[in-house]
């Protein structure tokens, strides 16, 4: 083929077509769905499981917030310090005689006043729309509320054994030796983690942490004050003295002092622990009530 300048054009041959590649033969998907349609569902997680994973995610909240231990760890030591010395004398003659009858209801008082942070940890992550999603998931309804119990347990637990290592350092020698320490600080953390339903109740109830911290207060001083963790029930008058023999922190108190004493008063430790089943039973079904409406 010629143009009009006399140079010749070849035509252009068209390109190889690549060959066409195979198909797959039809079958079953392939990749992720392939995953997820192969085998049976997974079985849904146990009761037991998920708490303990929710008490977990309590203890990270605590590894990354130190702070929260702060009063579990100094305010014990400043509660028994400063009553020890500041009522020692005058009650009791001697700073060491008192700190043998003090210890244990001061144990009792700071343990039992922390018990309400767990109402406000609870207000806390409603506030920023946790629960709505642990209300999604397809695990035991209760599972979250008794995981901020499990770790809080934990935080009972230290509060108790900063304020025996400072009431060791101070003098205090426990009668009941190693066991019952034991059993004391055992019976106490029960008694708090049934007391402690009575806060998650509050926390999904009210809607702000100040009016949380601010009942529990109310509820608290009380409670823990009109007690005999300060003085005997016997110099008291005779109305609050009715006040005081029907507080079942006045049963717990006696009871973790004289098993620390080396007693077993079989009452007193029957008294706390029907009362925490109490408590753990009314408020444990009120807060789940209010868990699964709001």
């Amino acid at each position: 083929m010629s143009t009009a300048a006399g140079r010749s054009v070849q035509p252009r041959t068209p390109a190889p077509r690549a060959a066409a590649q195979p198909q797959p033969p039809a079958g079953p998907a392939t990749g992720l769905p392939a995953g997820l349609l192969a085998g049976s569902r997974p079985p849904r997680p146990g009761a037991l499981t998920v708490c303990m994973a929710f008490g977990h995610r309590a203890m990270l909240k605590i590894k990354h917030v130190p702070e929260q231990l702060f009063d579990v760890t100094a305010f014990p030591v400043m509660m028994t310090l400063m009553f020890t010395y500041l009522f020692g004398g005058a009650l009791a003659g001697s700073t060491g005689e008192y700190l043998q009858f003090l210890l244990p209801g001061i144990m009792v008082m700071s343990v039992v006043m922390t018990t309400m942070y767990t109402g406000v940890s609870v207000n806390t992550d409603i506030g920023k729309g946790v629960f709505d999603r642990f209300r999604t998931l397809p695990i035991w309804r209760p599972a979250p509320m008794v995981g901020y119990l499990l770790g809080d347990a934990f935080r009972y637990t230290t509060a108790s054994v900063v304020i025996l290592g400072v009431g060791l350092l101070l003098g205090f020698r426990p009668a009941g030796g190693v066991t019952g320490v034991l059993a004391g600080i055992a019976l106490l953390v029960v008694f708090s983690f049934a007391f402690s339903w009575l806060w998650t109740m509050f926390g999904l109830l009210l809607r702000t942490e100040k009016s949380v911290m601010g009942v529990s207060m109310m509820v608290l001083f009380p409670l823990t004050f009109l007690s005999n963790i300060l003085v005997e029930p016997a110099t008291m008058p005779g109305w609050l003295r009715a006040f005081v023999e029907v507080n079942p922190v006045t049963h717990l108190v006696a009871a973790v002092r004289g098993l620390m004493a080396g007693e077993w008063p079989g009452a007193e430790i029957g008294w706390t622990l029907t009362a925490a089943a109490v408590l753990a039973a009314v408020f444990g079904t009120l807060t789940m009530r209010l868990y699964n409406r709001k």
